[in-house]
């Protein structure tokens, strides 16, 4: 009998008592969107400057609601004849508070989105007269008001313009001021520039001072954006959160140590959990769980209460603190035990979704020097250096492997890929099993060229983006077009499911050769049927389709081209299904349909 704790769970007993594991709280992020709306973001082309940063700022809402609600987002407008803030600045307008993304938010953003540059003028208007510096103090205030706390505060600024101040030294030096005290209140700063149809944007006119990159980072900056698709890509990477699991040191022997951060890089995403509401005023409820005493009634506290776990038919007790000395194998962190080859790796060690750790400079000064020096002599050498890992105190030890990689930019310098070392969790004796295959036979050389040929043939290169859920797609869908009062949306596309078409046009004649090789001549005009043994139980009779033994030739495939697929009886057109392989239904024409689309039969 496999033993079971009663009584308690033990997920409080692994978060206590954690000396090198720091976990990371939930926290909120604060996100304001400040647009330029003067009149030099409407120019003359399909799609202007504003609309294309309104555009940006209305898909982020929207993402943020299915990726992250709790965050903060804001709009704010500079550059209006208008004004609407709480400091009376004049040309800035606070199209949005610093509050949760909803319909009612989106709604107001998808009309500013379809507002043409007439209407726009009429209800805002446009003035050359707005300080930068007003503008970033108008955010600084926002933040500085919010209730929640945030774990980071950020401004995207979007502009064409790239000297707002090129004839007024005192506005210039004014809104440098402003950005040098957002960077000490730890308020970031990114300016999401565009470039114009006549010149080019310039950075080092008056944003570089703003933004106050390192010299990586400002070699690092992409070119102006021209398309929507640039500026969301850009946007995307720079509002996607990076927060780690926790903190644990990483031992590599004799009291050398640094700190490293542990990253989720993918995650499985499923539909969000129904909330419980009060029918009185719809609030949220939140649940508690006591305990009480069963001849008294008394509530009990966590140390009175205790596990039990039966053995030999007696019963053994144990407090929490007994369970927690039995399952301590050491202090948190990560120990260096050795080296092998990356080349030693095999596929089948993939136990579990991976994790990635960074250097974290913060809780051990020089982890990134000694880091990236680790990093790279393993990547020239290509070895993965094998450790002990203990996530947290109180949590079994594991086996991982260390894969480095190195940092990937794109073509606009945005990073793709970050450098750092993949934990490959290796897996221990228990976990592997041996297959005992029988009747195995090893197929004919040529065969196996065939196929190589045909999996070459089909290869594409892989991205995990490429291919989203339509489940949860059409879950996410349905919701926004109910909630947002919009038509029914379209039917999501599955890219899960084979193209069989272009897989046909890539590969048909190399599977029709590997097919022949494989199989007999006549294999593939014979369709069998058997009869079935249902012998009821109980004496009874039942009603049974009664099948020949004798073997019934019948080109299906010709049947299909031709139409007449339904002159053959159901227990053929199955058994056809059967024989490829083929899912189908029990209705005659659902058995058509889908032996039509497999032959490619309109």
């Amino acid at each position: 009998m496999d033993p079971t704790w009663e009584e308690l769970d033990d997920r409080d007993e692994n978060n206590e008592g954690t000396s090198n594991f720091e976990a990371i709280p939930f926290m909120r992020e604060g996100l304001i969107f400040l647009i330029d709306a003067s009149e030099d973001m409407f120019d003359d082309s399909e799609e202007t400057s504003f609309h294309c940063s309104v555009k940006c700022a209305y898909t982020t809402l929207k993402n943020k609601i299915i990726s992250s609600e709790k965050d903060l987002v804001s709009v704010i407008l500079f550059g209006t004849d208008k004004s609407k803030n709480s400091l009376d600045f004049k040309h800035i307008y606070v199209f949005q508070e610093l509050e949760q993304p909803g319909a009612e938010k989106i709604i107001q953003m998808k009309n500013l989105l379809n507002c043409t540059a007439e209407t726009f003028k009429e209800e805002y208007g446009h003035s050359k007269d707005c300080s930068i510096a007003e503008a970033l103090w108008t955010c600084s205030t926002l933040f500085s008001a919010c209730q929640q706390k945030l774990s980071t505060r950020r401004i995207l600024l979007f502009t064409n313009c790239d000297s707002p101040h090129a004839d007024n030294p005192t506005l210039e030096k004014q809104a440098k001021t402003k950005a040098k005290d957002l960077f000490e209140l730890g308020i970031e700063v990114n300016v999401m520039h565009m470039r114009k149809e006549d010149r080019r944007f310039d950075i080092n006119k008056f944003y570089k001072d703003i933004m106050y990159l390192s010299d990586e980072e400002y070699n690092k900056l992409p070119d102006p954006a021209e398309k929507f698709d640039e500026l969301l890509t850009r946007i995307r990477t720079k509002n996607h959160k990076k927060h780690s699991l926790g903190h644990v040191n990483f031992y590599l022997g004799d009291d050398v140590k640094m700190a490293v951060s542990i990253f989720n890089l993918v995650r499985s995403v499923n539909k969000p959990y129904s909330i419980k509401l009060s029918k009185v005023n719809n609030a949220e409820l939140k649940t508690m769980t006591k305990h009480y005493r069963g001849d008294t009634a008394e509530i009990l506290l966590p140390s009175d209460l205790k596990k039990r776990q039966e053995y030999a038919g007696k019963a053994i007790y144990m407090d929490v603190d007994e369970l927690r000395q039995m399952k301590y194998f050491g202090e948190s962190g990560l120990t260096l035990l050795g080296f092998k080859p990356i080349a030693c790796l095999k596929v089948h060690h993939h136990l579990r979704p991976t994790q990635f750790i960074y250097p974290d400079e913060h809780r051990i000064t020089g982890s990134i020097r000694l880091f990236y020096a680790l990093l790279q002599q393993c990547h020239k050498k290509q070895y993965a250096p094998i450790c002990k890992f203990i996530c947290r105190n109180n949590d079994t030890p594991k086996l991982v492997a260390l894969i480095p990689q190195e940092e990937e930019l794109d073509d606009h310098g945005i990073q793709e890929v970050p450098h750092g070392f993949h934990v490959v969790f290796l897996p221990f004796m228990e976990d592997m099993r041996k297959l005992n295959l029988k009747n195995k036979q090893k197929p004919k050389e040529q065969l196996v060229d065939k196929a190589k040929e045909i999996i070459k043939k089909l290869q594409f290169r892989f991205h995990p983006e490429s291919f989203e859920n339509p489940v949860l797609q059409q879950h996410w869908r349905n919701i926004e077009a109910l909630a947002l009062d919009e038509d029914a949306p379209d039917e999501i596309i599955d890219y899960t499911m084979p193209d069989y078409k272009t897989m046909e046009q890539r590969a048909g004649k190399l599977m029709e050769e590997f097919k022949s090789l494989a199989f007999s001549d006549n294999y593939e005009n014979i369709v069998t049927g058997k009869k079935r043994n249902l012998g009821a139980a109980g004496g009874g009779t039942s009603k049974r389709s009664k099948l020949d033994d004798t073997k019934v030739t019948v080109d299906v495939q010709k049947e299909a081209q031709e139409g007449r697929l339904d002159r053959l009886t159901v227990n053929v057109l199955k058994e056809f299904c059967k024989s490829r392989g083929i899912k189908c239904g029990s209705r005659k024409a659902e058995i058509i349909g889908v032996i039509n689309k497999y032959f490619h039969v309109d």
